[in-house]
């Protein structure tokens, strides 16, 4: 398989042109600053108290396995996570690959959602960070295979100015070393974004390299609860989990189903 991290950041860059061209980041920017007087949720507060540590993710469709639930909605489904036990929201706004919105999240708040949500993109540019902050996020993914280490940081400190942490996302031993930026939260994705290959070894293997104090995410290919207690064992706090729950009929019932056998 081609290597689709690529070819999704060399479409990224083209999309944020033209959303430059349609919305100039000056009027951008004045529109978010219109809101910081609001704070959102921290998403490292809510893993670190939670029970679960389960953050539910709204995903409708992915480049590997297509149309995952087309028919889902952002009225119902983040509530409905909500309702039943989540720790914590991701919600895919990418939609070219992922059929995702930033309506999506603003839906989501609308209908009542009051916990964390995690702004799920390829972020490439700070113009993306500022969508985020208006749409209602309060915390933006930063995937280290896609930045540099001077990128990454610079992005980190204007997510903070704007009031969201940072789930900073690594695969690798080399990628490790932006842990040291010290993020809000240090994910671990176990699939890789190159090949989309999954193994959550990844994540066992990986943790004891990570900061001890970090509020620690596993991504990707969780659906046994025996896995995430022991994946907990090792440290981690947060467990990102979306086409478990959304290829079942009823996604917020599964996650409650699933919270169960925790």
């Amino acid at each position: 398989m081609a290597d689709i991290l690529q070819e999704i950041v060399a479409h990224k860059q083209v999309e944020v042109a033209q959303w430059k061209q349609e919305v100039a980041p000056p009027m951008l920017y004045r529109q978010v600053e219109a809101i910081l007087d609001f704070s959102a949720p921290s998403m490292s507060k809510a893993l670190s108290e939670s029970g679960s540590g389960i953050i539910a993710e709204f995903k409708r469709k992915s480049p590997s396995k297509g149309w995952i639930k087309e028919e889902g909605k952002a009225e119902e489904i983040p509530l409905s996570y909500q309702q039943h036990g989540a720790a914590a929201l991701s919600i895919l706004t990418d939609k070219h690959y992922f059929g995702g919105e930033d309506e999506f999240i603003r839906i989501a708040r609308h209908q009542g959602v009051k916990i964390p949500i995690l702004y799920k993109n390829f972020v490439i540019d700070e113009y993306q960070l500022f969508q985020a902050r208006l749409c209602g996020a309060s915390a933006v993914l930063l995937i280290a295979a896609c930045l540099t280490k001077e990128d990454c940081r610079a992005l980190q400190q204007t997510a903070h100015e704007l009031g969201m942490e940072v789930l900073l996302e690594m695969h690798s031993e080399e990628e490790l070393e932006y842990a040291e930026q010290e993020p809000d939260l240090c994910g671990i994705n176990n699939r890789h974004l190159g090949s989309f290959v999954t193994d959550v070894e990844t994540s066992f293997r990986l943790a004891a390299y990570l900061p001890k104090e970090a509020v620690k995410v596993s991504e990707s290919g969780l659906s046994d609860p025996l896995t995430v207690k022991q994946l907990r064992s090792a440290g981690f706090r947060g467990f990102l989990m979306g086409e478990h729950f959304m290829k079942s009929a009823d996604p917020g019932k599964a996650l409650a189903a699933f919270i169960q056998q925790l």
